[in-house]
């Protein structure tokens, strides 16, 4: 099981969202590069990481702190937010980016997703943000029409190298991870998944070690608000 501490970026800063409202946000004090040297210190191998500036405007904004958090600290870093095209992909690669998650715009436009896939293989992460099983993009500010797992079915020989999926209502909520949808999704999905949104507790990280086809767990605000200790997290990871 693999934990990924995570670090969204907004104006330089590390914020955390509340189901993803860019107005209900908390800004902390250290900054994201900070913040990964802190994740390298404790242990931790991976990183996930949102540029939400970029998640608004649909570029890589903070491009530069990323090749900073790379180059300081051989993290295995997975970087979403406002990826649109071939070109962002390109320039996280050049970085030495892990993984590159594709969200609205594979969900707006399956081609691309599966022209990425074969332009980058292994490189590709898919992330997929669900409200009461519809799909959500652009920052979680439109609704789509598709159901997660429909969408789910259409692309799923593709060669996505990693799902990531996040319950929205559960998102920085700390109210624990919906397992039960998040089950839905693996039991299909034919790459390993990650468990995002709502992690509160130690025991959420222990849950997921038992379910089936699961790669990895992110964790964010609890780890902010001190409700899990870093020391602790770093033994579940492996």
């Amino acid at each position: 099981m693999k934990v990924f501490p995570a670090i969204d970026i907004k104006d330089k800063k590390c914020v955390r969202l509340v189901k993803g409202d860019f107005n209900n946000k908390t800004e902390y004090e250290m900054s994201p590069i900070e913040q990964a040297g802190k994740y390298k210190d404790h242990g931790f191998k991976n990183l996930h990481i949102v540029d939400l500036d970029g998640a608004l405007v649909g570029e890589t904004v903070n491009l530069t702190i990323i090749k900073d958090i790379i180059n300081k600290f051989d993290l295995k870093v997975e970087i979403g937010g406002g990826i649109r095209n071939f070109e962002s992909i390109q320039k996280y690669t050049d970085a030495g980016v892990d993984k590159v998650i594709l969200g609205s715009a594979a969900i707006k436009d399956k081609n691309l997703l599966k022209e990425a896939c074969k332009k980058f293989p292994n490189k590709i992460a898919l992330g997929l943000d669900a409200k009461d099983g519809y799909l959500l993009v652009s920052g979680w500010t439109e609704a789509s029409n598709q159901l997660t797992l429909d969408y789910l079915k259409e692309i799923n020989d593709y060669g996505v190298s990693r799902l990531i999926y996040t319950d929205i209502n559960r998102d920085g909520m700390k109210q624990s991870p919906n397992f039960t949808e998040t089950l839905k999704v693996a039991e299909i999905s034919n790459c390993p998944v990650i468990v995002s949104g709502g992690v509160s507790s130690i025991s959420d990280i222990q849950k997921a070690k038992t379910l089936k086809n699961i790669e990895g767990i992110i964790v964010g605000k609890a780890i902010y608000d001190g409700d899990i200790d870093l020391n602790e997290l770093v033994k579940e990871d492996a």
